[in-house]
């Protein structure tokens, strides 16, 4: 018998350029795309974006982008997303570009999503990179915000998230699947849909990612090893890195805002509460984990 394979689960095929290639079709939702690619340098990809607006960001290695809408020669500077903060590049709708690579090696990624206006694109530096250290204890985790909300565009968000090899990352749980406004007006839940792109510092590295629904409809644990591909469609979605593994995502998401509005399971979100005051509230220090 066939061990079980979770549908939310696509393995890379490193036997073409664009080792991972996902489709709302494939999904099953409305709006996210994604794919990853690596090339050899002078290697090129050449895509246009449509109706769409599109992320992209270099994982590792430098490249030249060519469009439409302008060009930029020296794009990316990390090895690979354990050795420094990101560059990343967004371009609006009808946009026909190429990327070529630079350096040695070339791996970057990308999401797109239906868009309904057009916005500037735009370079984003490491310089422009805000950086954030979430949560506490056992739970801290990094994120590097590239396209977050309140960004220009039409819906696309992009953070990437590291969790130091132990911890515990989207913790508590919580979920973005409905959209929910108060009586005030202000937004507290948007409907999203999310991707979760792994890298490993180690080639044996792993992790595990739960996703589930309060009422039990749905609930899978995924074993994501290095550039597997998970998709968060609905429910609760949380993270654990295993020991001595240091692990990072790269979150992609579109839907009924630009936004993370997002609530917790109230079955665990008490351990905010713990972060507050006392020896629970420290931050774990192996935090940053990658720096300017």
């Amino acid at each position: 018998m066939s061990p079980y394979v979770s549908p939310l689960l696509i393995a890379p095929d490193f036997s073409q350029p664009a080792y991972l290639q996902l489709s709302p079709g494939g999904a099953g939702w409305d709006y996210l795309h994604f794919s990853a690619v690596q090339l050899r340098r002078a290697e090129e990809w050449s895509f246009e974006t449509g109706a769409c607006e599109l992320a992209l960001v270099v994982l590792g290695g430098t490249c030249r982008v060519e469009s439409n809408y302008g060009s930029w020669m020296e794009v990316g500077r990390r090895a690979n997303v354990f050795e420094g903060m990101p560059y990343a590049l967004y371009l609006p709708r009808q946009a026909r570009f190429t990327v070529t690579a630079s350096s040695e090696s070339l791996d970057f990624a990308c999401g797109w999503c239906l868009a309904e206006q057009d916005y500037p694109a735009r370079l984003i530096t490491p310089q422009e990179v805000e950086m954030e250290i979430r949560g506490a204890n056992n739970a801290t985790r990094q994120i590097n915000k590239m396209i977050p909300p309140g960004f220009p565009c039409s819906r696309i968000v992009m953070v990437e998230v590291y969790t130091p090899g132990g911890n515990w990352s989207s913790y508590p749980p919580h979920k973005h699947d409905e959209h929910i406004i108060d009586e005030q007006g202000s937004l507290l839940e948007a409907d999203l849909e999310e991707i979760y792109f792994y890298k490993m510092r180690r080639p044996e590295g792993f992790a595990y990612q739960r996703i589930y629904t309060g009422d039990g409809r749905r609930d899978e644990l995924i074993l994501a090893r290095d550039s597997h591909l998970v998709l968060s469609p609905e429910g609760y979605h949380p993270v654990v890195a295993a020991p001595g593994c240091d692990c990072y995502y790269l979150n992609m998401l579109a839907g009924s805002a630009q936004s993370l509005a997002a609530r917790d399971d109230p079955a665990y979100a008490w351990v905010k509460e713990t972060w507050k005051a006392g020896p629970s509230s420290i931050q774990d220090p192996h935090l940053p984990l990658v720096k300017r």
